[in-house]
């Protein structure tokens, strides 16, 4: 039995040491094989990570690719937009210019101006230099200082002054241009008609219509002769001609004849209406200018006639009560003191010219809008206004001043 006993146990111990060789051989197994698979998933996260790296690299590549595209088409759309628009700036000045009566370059216009304003600007510096540098002694520093300004400031203002005074110089010119050629369209119609009825074709007809002292309007036609022997059509080149001017009379009269040439109408009679109608509206505007002549001469008067005189009587009133109080010896212990300095005769002088040219200014320009209609017409006007009214008060005070020495 303890034999039998102990058998089994040996059994048991060889179960138990054989369970144990096999627990422990599966074991290392087991271990390999975690071992195996951690490396193994390492491995494929490594792949998949250098797998996402490069599909966000490459999307990193795109997105850098889409905006750097981007950029470019931004660029090349602000550069497109910036030619663009000096192309549109260059075709207005010079459809100015051309209106105007100028053939020059645009930009050849704009680099003339732009240096002209270079050399006022270098000669004020000159004057800056000079003569603080020879009044007032100041340093280097307060030169160049002053001098920064003057070419940052000073030059930009001067820039601007410049173009603005051009444009108002092209636009006046260009207004006086269509003002003379529609005071001569009236009879131009007249000869051109008359020259349709004797049997002339209407570009002969336009031709020797001409005369030397339709100025402007001759060589217009001339211009528009030449295009059609050339072989241009008569129409285009009648509305090229129109375009040139903004007037809506020329443009309404030669839509006229173009259509009537169209159409295949009565040409001469057309024009005969069309020149009666500018006729009669040309003394219709006359006559509205007659009608408030009264209005102009009452403004011209008050602001010409009335306001120098009396500006210059305050001046002298203003010069005799300074002197007057002047001599009066006040006691140290009276409460009045006449001691004080109030408005001196210089400042009222220059207030006085100051008022006078904004006076005679706006004034020019009520009266050319009550006659004329425009302000424009009235330039000429407004610089005899500022001259005539400063005459007038230079004049009046020396007068006066004579007139009241013996007060003094």
């Amino acid at each position: 039995m303890p034999e039998k006993n102990k058998l089994n146990l040996e059994n048991i111990d060889e179960q138990y040491s054989s369970g144990r060789f096999y627990s422990a051989k599966y074991f290392f197994k087991n271990i390999r094989k975690s071992v195996s698979e951690f490396f193994a998933s390492r491995s494929f996260h490594k792949r998949v990570k250098q797998n996402v790296d490069s599909v966000n690299k490459k999307f990193e590549d795109k997105e850098k690719r889409k905006n750097v595209i981007r950029k470019k088409i931004k660029e090349i759309s602000m550069n497109a937009y910036k030619k663009k628009r000096r192309e549109r700036i260059n075709y207005k000045l010079s459809n100015h210019l051309q209106r105007a009566g100028f053939s020059i370059d645009s930009t050849v216009a704009k680099r003339k101006l732009f240096s002209l304003a270079v050399l006022l600007n270098l000669l004020f510096s000159v004057y800056v230099i000079f003569f603080f540098s020879t009044n007032y002694h100041y340093t280097l520093y307060y030169a160049l200082v002053n001098m920064f300004i003057i070419w940052t400031i000073v030059f930009a203002a001067i820039v601007v002054t410049i173009f603005l005074a051009f444009h108002l110089v092209l636009d006046l010119r260009i207004f006086h241009r269509k003002q003379s050629v529609e005071y001569v369209l009236a009879d131009f119609l007249q000869l051109t008609s008359a020259n349709i009825r004797a049997g002339m074709p209407i570009d002969q007809s336009l031709w020797y219509a001409v005369r030397p002292r339709f100025g402007i309007l001759a060589k217009e036609i001339e211009i528009v002769a030449k295009e059609t022997l050339s072989g241009k059509d008569l129409s285009e080149a009648l509305i090229d001609f129109t375009d040139k001017y903004k007037s809506v009379l020329l443009k309404r009269s030669f839509n006229l004849l173009i259509e009537g040439m169209e159409a295949g109408g009565e040409v001469g009679d057309i024009l005969t209406k069309i020149s009666i109608d500018i006729n009669e509206a040309n003394i219709l505007k006359k006559q509205m200018s007659a009608n408030v002549t009264t209005y102009a001469i009452f403004i011209s008067f008050a602001t010409v006639g009335a306001a120098p005189f009396l500006f210059a009587l305050s001046s002298q009133l203003l010069h005799i009560m300074t002197s007057l109080t002047a001599s009066i010896d006040v006691p140290s212990t009276s409460m009045i003191s006449l001691s004080g300095v109030g408005i001196t005769q210089g400042d009222f002088r220059i207030y006085s010219y100051l008022s006078l040219t904004i006076s005679a200014m706006f004034s020019a320009m009520i009266v050319s809008v009550i006659k004329k209609g425009t302000i424009k017409e009235g330039v000429g006007t407004i610089f005899k206004f500022v001259v005539i009214s400063l005459g007038l008060f230079y004049f009046a005070n020396w007068a006066f001043s004579i007139v009241f020495s013996s007060i003094i």
